[in-house]
């Protein structure tokens, strides 16, 4: 094992990285966890110091109540972090919980002068196998608590109790590193395993819902959004667009079939392009359109696709956009193709729709008006599914 797998348990930097997310989240939980037994340490410490039991009252309650409200005050604002800032400033909060109770047990040990530390071992131990950050970072943490742990002791005990919290030091120390590696490699497997099922399991959905050859929604996957989409209560303005390409057959003929997909291909991106939608992550897409009313768009087979567009206000907007759209085809230089010619459908969207299939009809008689008037161009339906002009 190298020095470098060994500073990531086992796993290279990049392997590291990518499970930067979990983590993180793991180190916020730990963070949350600590704090609140930290609160709950404190406050058995007052009850006993009040009750004088368990020789808490050496120590002033003072001490104590000041940690606890501390304590206290140190969860709450990490929970308001956690929420407003999350995966944020994660190392951050985690060197200042470390520091806060590295000077708690410290200080707890040296007002006790003549008794051998014990808090100090427990924080040591439960903070080596608690946080995931790398070997080297966290040998250097713990060197640190020791080195200031012993000097303290040094200080203020007798000789007889400075080595005997040497002595626990030392063995206590051994027993975090290897506790540490030991917990935070097993980690890291359950973490690299989680990714690699994550990756199958995003895989699948893109495989299961978008065309291979234009990245747009298949046609089973773009009914069923758009069904889910209608078939909950909508006010917004929504159209329903059913785009053909014309003259694909000579495109064919005439170029080959290569050229033919790499048109077919060309319309999908251009239709992405002008939707302005961001496929960077497509195992979540239809999560987004759905949270976030996005406009989707599908291929239904050959050179035949569909749009959902929402976000628009009316008709003279939707016009503008599909225009566009029908622009850029029309301005597609590739090899031997000049240019590719598209025929647009468009039904708007009813209130009382709640079955794509009526809007896909209508989106379908306007497609069949585009093209009996001379292709290229774009149609609307009206309400009773008569083919309209722009």
């Amino acid at each position: 094992m190298t020095a470098q797998s060994t500073k990531y348990y086992g796993y290279d930097k990049a392997t590291y990285e990518d499970c930067r997310q979990l983590i993180d989240d793991t180190n916020w939980n730990h963070i949350n966890i600590l704090s609140l037994w930290f609160i709950i340490v404190n406050l058995f410490c007052v009850i006993f110091s009040l009750l004088d039991l368990f020789s808490v009252n050496q120590v002033d309650i003072k001490f104590y109540i000041t940690y606890g409200a501390i304590s206290i005050g140190t969860f709450a604002f990490s929970r308001w972090f956690q929420k407003k800032y999350p995966h944020k400033f994660v190392k951050l909060q985690l060197l200042l919980g470390i520091l806060l109770w590295m000077v708690y047990s410290i200080q707890l040990s040296v007002s006790q002068p003549y008794m051998a530390a014990t808090m100090f071992m427990i924080m040591l131990v439960v903070i080596s196998f608690s946080f995931i950050t790398n070997m080297l970072n966290m040998l250097m943490i713990i060197a640190v608590q020791v080195s200031v742990f012993v000097y303290s002791s040094y200080l203020v005990k007798p000789a007889s109790i400075v080595m005997q919290d040497i002595y626990n030091a030392v063995t206590f120390t051994g027993l975090a590193v290897i506790l540490h590696f030991a917990f935070q490699r097993t980690r890291m497997q359950q973490f690299v395993t989680y990714q690699k099922n994550t990756q199958i399991q995003r895989e699948l959905e893109i495989q299961s819902s978008f065309d291979a050859l234009t990245s747009l929604l298949n046609r089973g996957r773009f009914f069923s959004l758009a069904g889910n989409v209608l078939n909950n209560p909508h006010d917004e303005y929504m159209a329903v667009c059913l785009l053909d390409l014309d003259e694909f057959k000579q495109i064919n003929d005439k170029l080959g079939h290569q050229m033919g997909d790499k048109a077919i291909q060309v319309a999908g991106t251009t239709i992405i392009e002008n939707l302005n939608i961001d496929m960077s992550e497509k195992w979540r897409f239809q999560e987004k359109v759905l949270e976030e009313k996005q406009s989707f768009p599908g291929r239904l087979g050959g050179d035949e696709f569909i749009v959902m567009i929402r976000g628009a206000s009316d008709r003279e907007e939707v016009t503008k956009l599909l225009q566009s759209m029908l622009d850029s085809l029309n301005h597609v230089e590739i090899g031997e193709l000049h240019g590719i010619h598209a025929s647009f459908g468009v039904a708007e969207i009813l209130p009382e729709d709640r079955d794509i299939d009526k809007a896909y009809k209508r989106a379908d008689e306007a497609l069949y008006e585009s093209k009996r008037a001379g292709k290229n161009q774009i149609r609307f339906s009206n309400v009773e599914g008569q083919g309209g002009g722009l």
